[in-house]
Parts: structure tokens; sequence; C-alpha cells
């Protein structure tokens, strides 16, 4: 049987036991077609990048699923009719992640270093001043061409 990998957003307003039981039902349903969850991860509420439906957070939900092509229509089925659900996104894969997701590799995350010492107030070369400025992506700013002009016409 075909693999995929299944995310699913819940309302940020539904309680973290309404979450479990729609879990149990898509499982229900993948298990009743001859299929198999392999891994169920619950996220946690995360924030969102935009708002979907006037929420700002979602609970989100992964599966790792081993089933027939039809058990996971009838889950997105499922999933565009229930008001619980805000998004999903089933993704067919060549084999299952070992050990945990990245999104549950928490130390990975954190372990991000140092973001060059400066401040948030200092943004190294951006914005302010006018004068020469300095890019540390680009080097040395060249004058535009107003700034040209109104030094050529301060020389003569």
């Amino acid at each position: 049987m075909p693999l995929y990998e299944h995310v699913y957003l819940a309302r940020q307003d539904a309680s973290a036991q309404q979450v479990q039981e729609l879990t149990k039902q898509f499982t229900g349903i993948i298990e009743g077609l001859g299929g198999k969850i392999t891994k169920s991860e619950y996220w946690g509420v995360k924030s969102l990048t935009f708002r979907m439906d006037k929420n700002r957070k979602a609970h989100f939900t992964l599966f790792n699923v081993d089933a027939p092509p039809a058990a996971l229509a009838e889950v997105e089925r499922q999933e565009r009719i229930s008001e619980d659900v805000l998004r999903f996104m089933t993704i067919k894969v060549d084999e299952h992640e070992e050990g945990p997701s990245a999104m549950m590799r928490k130390s990975d995350r954190d372990d991000r270093g140092d973001r060059g010492g400066r401040g948030f107030g200092d943004r190294g070369g951006f914005g302010g001043g006018g004068g020469g400025g300095f890019d540390r992506d680009r080097g040395e700013r060249r004058p535009r061409r107003d700034e040209e002009e109104s030094n050529a016409g301060g020389k003569e």
C-alpha cells in the first residue's frame, strides 16, 4: 500500500480533547478501510503565518499513514465537512521518517546560535542617515543619481 504523511489543522478554540476525538475519528476511518496509522503526533497549538477563517492559531496533528488511496480520500472528505478542521494536507512519500518528526525535535529549533550579536534596534546598515551606508550583503553603496548631481553642482 502507498505511504502518506497527513497533517491537519484544527480550530484554536477547540479543546485538546476535541482534537483527540477528531484524531480517533480519522484513525477509525483509515483502519476501517484497510489502512493503518504508523505514527500519530500532536504538535500542539501553534501560531499561523496568516489568519485562516478568523483564527490566528491552530492545533496541528500529523499522521504517518499506510493505506489505500480510497481511505485517505474519505478522511479528506470528512475533514472538508468538519467545522473544526481549518486545513489539511496529504503528501505521498517513498518511506516514513523514523523517530520523531522535525517539529518534535525541539533541540534542533532552539539551538540557532548567535545571530551576529546586534540588538533589535541596531540594523547594521539599514535605514537612517542617508549618507554613504554599507550593506553587509552588497558592500559599499553607490551614490544615487540625485546625490551625484547635487555633489557635482556643489563642486563648480
